[in-house]
């Protein structure tokens, strides 16, 4: 009995030492816990230089690649729980784009989204050579389907989950606001409407210790000058319908059904454009599946992945045979 006092009383003074260090050095205590989970997906933090700018990655898993590409406001972190799902079968890559998480952030910068996407070009080129699985989530899925388009030749799948870069995408309340006031929950000019930043994004709640969002929130603040720069010229970037039509990369259509940022309309949007696609809505979920249901968003990807491969084990080179586009699928999860 005493054993287990002492024990208790050993994990009660640890528990209370970690939540003071949080409350007194929440920027080093969210550093050290984001290293944390980093090593426990597999990842390793890795730097990247590009003409002008930098864009530090996580790398971790082997195999095929598959890069994922945050969103706005985001960072690399933002794949971080659902990579240790990824990682035993492929090699990862999550980049930072320029303007946002560790990467260099200059206010003379162009970041309409062919600006990011020529970033990404030179970041794949340096470091993924070859063809490549892309993926990525709002901002991120616009600048992966553009990415897909002007270099087909590259991408082998994508992986769309809730992507910005459709007119119906935009037709969400928080776009709407925007355009009628210049304010949304991803601009943050105050720690206190961090808060609200989360709710607008996510509709499952997902665990965020106090030091991580006191560093977020305090990043988003000093960003929020910056970001309201990058929003314009986000939204002002060409929508992807209005360039493409036909596209052949292989595509996974991911959305939440809950999703207040950016409307799930936009998911028939998108299908519209590629005609080989799988798409899944998720009730329940918000602008986050890769956080919000980190798990199932990864079984549904190895999922689509499978499809792919058997589609492509069944094609008759001889016969000059291409996989039969896939019609539309809608799975509520």
């Amino acid at each position: 009995m005493i054993i287990i006092y002492t024990v208790l009383s050993l994990a009660a003074a640890l528990l209370a030492a970690v939540l003071l260090f949080e409350r007194v050095a929440p920027v080093r205590a969210a550093r050290l816990g984001m290293a944390l989970e980093r090593r426990r997906a597999g990842l390793r933090l890795r730097q990247a230089a590009l003409p002008g700018c930098s864009m530090p990655y996580l790398e971790g898993g082997s195999g095929e690649v598959l890069v994922l590409v945050h969103g706005f406001a985001g960072d690399k972190d933002n794949f971080t729980r659902i990579a240790r799902f990824l990682t035993p079968r492929y090699r990862v890559l999550i980049p930072d784009l320029p303007g946002f998480g560790d990467a260099s952030r200059d206010p003379q910068a162009g970041y309409a989204i062919a600006e990011q996407v020529e970033r990404l070009r030179i970041f794949l080129d340096r470091h993924a050579p070859g063809r490549v699985h892309l993926g990525g989530n709002s901002m991120g899925g616009y600048i992966a389907a553009q990415f897909a388009a002007g270099h087909p030749e590259r991408v082998a799948s994508l992986w769309l989950l809730d992507a910005a870069g459709t007119e119906a995408a935009q037709s969400s309340p928080a776009l709407t606001g925007y355009r009628a006031t210049g304010a949304m929950p991803l601009l943050v000019p105050r720690e206190r409407d961090f808060a609200q930043l989360i709710a607008s994004s996510s509709q499952r709640a997902f665990f965020l210790p106090y030091s991580v969002r006191t560093a977020l929130a305090r990043r988003a603040v000093a960003d929020f000058a910056l970001h309201t720069a990058i929003m314009r010229q986000v939204t002002a970037s060409p929508l992807l319908e209005r360039q493409f039509h036909g596209l052949r990369t292989p595509a996974l259509i991911v959305w939440g059904e809950e999703d207040r940022i950016l409307h799930p309309s936009g998911a028939a949007a998108l299908a519209a454009l590629f005609g080989e696609h799988r798409v899944i809505l998720m009730p329940g979920i918000g602008h986050l599946p890769m956080l919000e249901a980190p798990r199932r968003s990864a079984h549904d990807y190895f999922d689509f992945r499978r499809r792919l491969a058997q589609a492509a084990d069944h094609a008759s080179p001889a016969a000059g045979a291409e996989p039969a586009a896939e019609a539309l699928l809608t799975e509520p999860r």
